[in-house]
């Protein structure tokens, strides 16, 4: 992957658009130390932001829960990230919108903070590699689990949220696998590290109850396009066995769009027919977006 630090063309910070190398955060910003920082990720296919608005409105519904209002309306957001997908020339890539508490404050309590808002794009075609994107990637158990929603704001697509996930990441990719399952507080399987998870067992589709993690938007949306076409589906708290026993298992989310798992710790899987169909159906819905 090219280096972040220092590309090509402009990034938008607070009101403005900055060369890519001068977006700069104060070392002691609150965000970096505290967490107090929400974000959005969004694809974009064919030059075109797909769900822009869905997830505009979660990064206002995200800064909410922690406690700070955005310093900008949705539309003056959600046209910004038009023009710097159109000054950054993208035509299939990722959009990453975030907020955060500035520096004016170095402690725990940081109410008179400045709220600083920047928009970033860059190409991306797929997050996994592309053969695994249909061959299916492999998942390793992660001793970390999602933490309670009492416990954590757990329907904010928040940073703090997501350090457990590059840790459970980064244990995986060094015993072979690709991504991390992980469990909820009562032993309950509920996501990825980065994405939702579906399985299939007899022609009938199966999805955690979204209440300790994000309800992603591709998740959203796979579940509307499975209804749809008639394919039946049920929300519940699932346990590692049942999931084990599955005819077919597939990730989703913005990044990994409809990803299917080959194995989960030595537990092999094959891409499945519902799988397949609802990749078609959403690549299908992501070209007339």
């Amino acid at each position: 992957m090219k280096n972040f630090n220092n590309r090509l063309g402009f990034i938008w910070l607070d009101g403005r658009f900055v060369k890519w190398n001068q977006a700069k955060l104060h070392v002691l910003s609150h965000g970096l130390h505290y967490a107090s920082c929400v974000f959005e990720g969004a694809r974009i296919y064919n030059g075109k932001i797909f769900k822009l608005n869905e997830h505009t409105k979660r990064l206002f519904f995200s800064s909410k829960i922690l406690g700070f209002k955005l310093p900008y309306k949705e539309k003056v957001i959600n046209k910004v990230c038009e023009e710097i997908v159109k000054k950054q020339k993208i035509k299939n890539g990722y959009l990453r919108p975030f907020a955060w508490r500035g520096s004016e404050m170095m402690a725990i309590s940081a109410q008179n903070t400045t709220i600083h808002v920047a928009i970033a794009t860059w190409e991306m075609s797929t997050y996994f590699d592309k053969r695994k994107k249909f061959n299916g990637i492999k998942l390793k158990t992660s001793k970390w689990i999602r933490p309670p929603s009492n416990t954590a704001p757990t329907q904010a697509k928040a940073a703090g949220l997501y350090m457990i996930c590059t840790l459970s990441k980064h244990i995986a990719e060094k015993k072979g696998f690709d991504d991390s399952l992980m469990l909820d507080s009562n032993g309950y399987v509920a996501e990825s590290t980065g994405a939702n998870i579906f399985f299939v067992k007899n022609n009938k589709l199966y999805t955690p109850i979204a209440d300790c993690f994000l309800n992603g938007i591709t998740r959203q949306t796979v579940i509307k396009l499975a209804k749809k076409n008639n394919i039946k589906i049920i929300e519940k708290r699932i346990l590692p066995r049942e999931l084990l026993k599955a005819d077919e298992i597939f990730l989703t989310g913005t990044a990994v769009e409809i990803t299917p798992i080959s194995q989960i710790d030595n537990k092999k899987f094959n891409v499945g027919e519902i799988t397949k169909k609802l990749i078609s159906l959403f690549s299908d819905l992501v070209e007339k977006n």
